[in-house]
């Protein structure tokens, strides 16, 4: 879509665009900031009115007369460049690439303040007014004209007709023999996810079923009371709560545990009557932690836990619709969203939860909490203000990994949070814990009810034992966030980009160095409890520190998984030749991390669909690897390599384990079918 010409003066207060109580509005024209697409290069004309240039004219007689007399002078010196510099001064210091953008996404990787030049201001202002909406789209990596023909005529999947049962799968035992193709085809290492939404049928990817992931069972006048109606149980309440912090909740810590339990305690002692006015938001922000807590209950069969989770998620998802979660927003509304990506991903409905991701992201973006607090809210408490950091930061790690997975473009892209401003002392501060966190989303409409007669907070109970965390498991928890953050930041750009557009990843043997070499030195900054490799010390770990453990497989996992896709990738026509060895080793690292959940937390592991996946793409690419001979002169060195007999293991215990988890869905008999394919076709 191409950006519309807006007139802000033509807005009044009443004329947000999330205008409800707790509701977001777009705020004045001053609180708005516009990132405009890149501006054309535009050639200047010199002052007889002609473009830059070479310039070529015919000699003539005055110009022979006057020959002597110039040669009689002394050289020129060299005339500079009169096309004006279009890029930012940041990047025409440090010499990179800018897109030019205000600010551009170079500044805002780098964090650092982008300015341009008043004549570059001034060309693209005129660009923006002389363009009216025709300029064209920004791509992060534009792809060559080669590789968009390639992605149109080479593939075959994508030119084969598709026969599919109506959800836009073909037959299941086509599955393997489609992505055997089209691996040979795409720059990525992985083709598969990115088929289905090529096609122009109705399709999914890696979901089960054409069915809507929320079942109804609402009527239309039942409004709130109805959803309330149906809670669990207190006692059962507390049993799933406990065990979203215990295993949700180290991998993914965004939630406030102390203010959320301050409410939570207080819904729970309301009567009847008062529970049927309570703020929507929050009953969804229950129910969803109430899903993803039955996913990870061991005492029940995978069907019955399936089942009672799925109706929690379609509670929740009933409860923002009361809420009208598509034209009104709040930090509840929006974690409640994220917590429902993760259970629709473990329920096996990977398409959908990408689409539901997108509601929200565009929703964090209105609430702009992709913004500094510092800036946009600077009279915030400072715990408003880390919440805010930590619920951007887990809508920015949803977002980034789940479409390296999907090999689909990025969006949550834009944003000046500062990494670092997630700090400990924040984290461990008071200011705020008195006010109402959550509720609602700070107000940005001044027409609201919410400003005119404000809401009186209530005081914090005196907190039981399991509301609270120590601080030292606070400070660990914002460290994890920031490496995962970090990380993020590097795969987005490096990983996540290039493949949603079928790129190579590296264009130069150099390029691909200095990308692995980043990568490295990141890792190398975190902290030792982090990067522990060793299954014994870790299983020491687990009794006195699960929560870090966890965290630890987590990191490791994202960190090896992407390392591998660079070894692995290719370039031919620059020279970039797959690092087999260190793509099997990097692949062996990231694998054995889900082999380590499962060793320690069988349970978990077999929810979790995010490493689940990751786990099986490295399969298939260890199988490809080993698949391909090599070439002769280096045929004997690979053979003694013990890395290859242990890729080789690595895949055999793969599918014995996909044998212990995934129930008897139809998607998880095809992916073992392809490993098992894969398998077979191991040379080595």
């Amino acid at each position: 879509m191409f950006p519309l010409a807006i007139d802000m003066d033509a807005f009044d207060l009443s004329g947000n665009l999330l205008d409800t109580e707790g509701g977001l509005g777009l705020g004045s024209a001053n609180d708005i900031a516009v990132t405009s697409c890149s501006p054309q290069s535009i050639d200047q004309p010199t002052p007889n009115g002609k473009q830059n240039g070479s310039l070529k004219r015919k000699s003539t007689k005055a110009d022979l007369s006057e020959t002597t007399f110039y040669e009689e002078k002394p050289a020129k010196p060299k005339q500079k460049r009169n096309k004006p510099t279009l890029s930012c001064l940041e990047c025409v210091e440090r010499k990179t690439k800018c897109d030019r953008g205000r600010p551009c996404i170079a500044c805002v990787k780098r964090q650092s303040e982008c300015q341009y030049t008043a004549v570059a201001n001034l060309i693209a202002s005129a660009d923006r007014k002389t363009s009216n909406g025709s300029t064209k789209a920004r791509f992060v990596t534009k792809p060559t004209a080669k590789a968009r023909k390639m992605s149109t005529t080479s593939n075959p999947t994508l030119a084969s007709p598709v026969t599919d049962g109506g959800n836009g799968w073909g037959p299941i035992d086509n599955i393997g023999r489609r992505f055997s193709r089209s691996i040979s085809s795409i720059p990525s290492p992985f083709g598969t996810s990115s088929v289905a939404y090529s096609k122009s049928s109705p399709s999914n990817v890696f979901g089960v079923g054409a069915q809507h992931p929320f079942s109804n069972y609402w009527t239309c006048q039942g409004g709130l009371p109805e959803v309330i109606s149906v809670l669990p149980s207190k006692e059962q309440a507390d049993v799933l709560m406990a065990k979203y912090f215990e295993c949700v909740d180290p991998v993914y810590p965004f939630l406030h545990r102390r203010s959320f339990y301050a409410d939570y305690e207080r819904f729970w002692a309301l009567p009847s009557e008062d529970k049927n006015e309570s703020d929507a938001s929050f009953i969804a922000l229950q129910y969803a932690m109430y899903a993803l807590g039955t996913q990870f209950m061991n005492d029940a069969s995978y069907q019955e836990r399936s089942q009672t989770a799925e109706f929690y998620c379609s509670a929740a998802n009933q409860a923002l619709r009361v809420y009208s979660y598509l034209n009104r927003t709040s930090m509840r509304a929006i974690s409640a969203m994220v917590l429902m990506s993760y259970f629709l991903m473990n329920d096996n409905h990977a398409s959908d939860a990408y689409a539901w991701a997108g509601i929200h992201l565009r929703q964090a973006y209105a609430m702009r909490l992709h913004r500094d607090p510092e800036v946009v809210v600077p009279d915030a408490s400072i715990l408003e203000k880390q919440i805010r950091r930590k619920l951007w930061q887990a809508v920015f790690f949803q977002d980034t990994f789940l479409t390296t997975l999907l090999k689909l473009p990025p969006t949550a892209t834009h944003s000046d949070v500062p990494v670092e401003s997630l700090t400990n002392e924040n984290e461990v501060s008071m200011d705020g814990l008195d006010t109402c966190l959550g509720t609602h989303s700070r107000v940005e409409n001044l027409m609201s009810i919410s400003v005119i007669a404000p809401q009186v907070c209530e005081p914090l109970a005196p907190p039981l034992p399991h509301h609270l965390v120590e601080p030292a498991t606070m400070k660990s928890d914002v460290t994890y966030m920031r490496c995962m953050w970090h990380l993020g930041n590097l795969v987005q750009e490096n990983l996540s980009s290039p493949c949603s557009l079928s790129l190579p990843l590296a264009n130069s043997p150099r390029h691909k160095e200095g990308l692995i070499s980043a990568f490295k030195r990141l890792y190398k900054s975190f902290p030792a409890h982090l990067t522990q490799l060793d299954y014994v010390t870790l299983q020491h770990q687990v009794s006195a520190h699960p929560r870090a453990v966890r965290q630890n497989l987590f990191l490791t996992s994202n960190y090896y998984h992407c390392l591998m896709l660079l070894y692995a990738c290719e370039n031919p026509a620059q020279g970039v030749r797959a690092d087999v060895k260190h793509a099997l080793e990097a692949a062996h690292e990231a694998i054995w991390a889900f082999f380590k959940l499962w060793g320690l937390f069988e349970n978990e592991a077999g929810v979790w669909w995010l490493i689940q996946h990751s786990a099986w793409e490295e399969s298939l690419l260890i199988g490809h690897l080993l698949g391909t001979p090599p070439p002769t002169s280096e045929s004997m060195d690979m053979e003694y390599d013990p890395i290859y007999d242990k890729a080789k293991e690595d895949i055999v215990r793969m599918l014995e384990i996909m044998d212990r988890y995934g129930g008897n869905l139809e998607i998880h008999r095809a992916r073992k079918d392809m490993l098992h394919e894969t398998l077979e076709r191991v040379a080595f």
